[in-house]
């Protein structure tokens, strides 16, 4: 079967037969350079030859089902995910030509779908025509989403977008005028005719900005806050994620961004805290995942080069004060299984380091942020860290897929291995992958959980 197998057809796809049967406990090697430890495979679909790349999870009357975008075709995916170890492509919605639909979000019965100009690495025409905004669809009918309405931005589109439900959706915009994505806070009340309500960008960006050499922002739009200087690294990458009436912006070179949004029109800055230098600049932090109520924020760089420079990081930070955010700790890096025939992650290959994490907290059908953080750690694989102590984050599981079998588009440049992109935990406990030349896994942590960490007391959580 091409969408969802049997158990006999998982077992007896090539690269794969050893992963259905890695138990728990005790580190596996896999057929095809696959690895695993703490971590069991219980399916695999490989999206009818479509590469999945973001994802977000629903049950609808005791049925799950996967939204995807998808990195070489324009459109989106439901994957029937009820029993994970028979995933089957249920829908397919055909998306716009040259347009990259990489990017899905939703709460209840509404979608939010990113339209973006692809990048010429990736294979798009900077001449070709392409779409850009965001869609609004209707998901009632989980297997039949109903375009309702779209909102257009200009410039590259929209990347990775928040919407928590309710009346407003968080975008990271490229707008014409401007360099880099901004935030933009849209309106959805009618969302036959979304809106914008508001907007903020660092000082720099945009385009008439004055500014002194190097790059300093010295004319700033009033309620805008200096951070930085500005350049092509500044950039909201996404998702502007919203906790009470704070939004915390994961914006590149500027570091995490923290703003009040009491009043949408006019955000105003809290804070910044700053990770490049020491870390590199490019997506410098590309997640940011608040956690208010334990006083403390997960964030990571991206890294999408293949020279070896400055690192990457993946860190907790502590926000008990908005208006002060600090550094608790860094998360170790991967380290190769000893028969691994390579000896670091940073030279097998392909890009390197952590990227997209179980972030939709605010779905109802993810599993909450307790002790387990999961990380889709590019060659890396899977990474899951115990983060009940917050100063002393430890790795306690992974999971390497087996190296693909087949280049579906010109992505990573150099060696085809394994490119884990976007992890989603639902709240049954099935961990689903993507990558950039793969299907989807779903997987399932067979290790110790420990207890839940304490939310009651911020100061206990947080003792060396």
């Amino acid at each position: 079967m091409r969408a969802g197998m049997t158990s006999a057809a998982f077992a007896a796809l090539p690269g794969t037969q050893a992963a259905a049967q890695v138990a728990a406990g005790g580190e596996r090697g896999l057929p095809g350079g696959g690895y695993a430890w703490n971590v069991e495979a219980v399916g695999y679909c490989d999206m009818d030859d479509r590469p999945a790349f973001k994802m977000a999870i629903r049950e609808v009357a005791g049925r799950w089902y996967l939204y995807t975008g998808h990195f070489w075709d324009s459109g989106w995916s439901v994957v029937d995910v009820t029993d994970p170890a028979r995933p089957e492509v249920a829908a397919f919605v055909p998306g716009p030509a040259d347009t990259w639909t990489l990017q899905v979000d939703l709460s209840g019965t509404t979608m939010v779908t990113a339209l973006e100009q692809i990048f010429p690495n990736f294979g798009g025409d900077p001449d070709a025509e392409f779409e850009d905004g965001v869609l609004i669809w209707d998901i009632e009918e989980p297997l039949r989403p109903k375009r309702l309405g779209r909102f257009r931005t200009g410039g590259t589109g929209t990347h990775r977008n928040h919407y928590p439900g309710g009346r407003y959706v968080h975008l990271a915009a490229g707008l014409p005028g401007h360099t880099g994505n901004i935030y933009m806070i849209l309106d959805i009340a009618d969302r036959r005719r979304p809106r914008e309500a508001g907007r903020w960008w660092v000082p720099g960006q945009r385009d008439d900005e004055a500014s002194e050499q190097g790059g300093a922002a010295t004319a700033a739009p009033p309620g805008h806050g200096f951070c930085c200087p500005t350049g092509v690294d500044v950039s909201l990458h996404g998702p502007a994620y919203v906790a009470g009436h704070h939004a915390y912006l994961p914006y590149g070179a500027a570091g995490m961004v923290v703003l009040d949004i009491s009043e949408v029109s006019r955000p105003t800055l809290v804070s910044t805290l700053r990770f490049s230098p020491p870390f590199h600049s490019r997506f410098g932090v590309h997640s940011v995942l608040p956690l208010p109520e334990r006083g403390i924020a997960f964030a990571n760089s991206e890294n999408v080069t293949y020279a070896e420079g400055a690192a990457h990081h993946n860190s907790i930070i502590d926000i008990t004060n908005p208006a002060e955010p600090y550094l608790l700790s860094l998360f170790p890096e991967p380290v190769p299984p000893e028969n691994a025939p390579y000896d670091d992650f940073t030279t097998r290959g392909g890009w390197r380091g952590p990227h997209n994490i179980n972030h939709h907290q605010h779905h109802p059908d993810v599993e909450r942020q307790g002790n387990l953080f999961y990380v889709a750690h590019f060659n890396a694989g899977l990474r899951i860290y115990d983060v009940s102590h917050v100063r002393l984050p430890r790795e306690v599981g992974y999971f390497l897929p087996p190296e693909p079998r087949r280049r579906y588009g010109p992505m990573p440049e150099d060696r085809l291995v394994t490119q884990t992109e976007d992890v989603v935990v639902d709240r049954r406990g099935y961990i689903y992958i993507s990558d950039k030349n793969q299907g989807v896994w779903i997987l399932r942590y067979t290790g110790p959980r420990g207890a839940e960490p304490d939310t009651t007391s911020q100061s206990s959580s947080r003792t060396p």
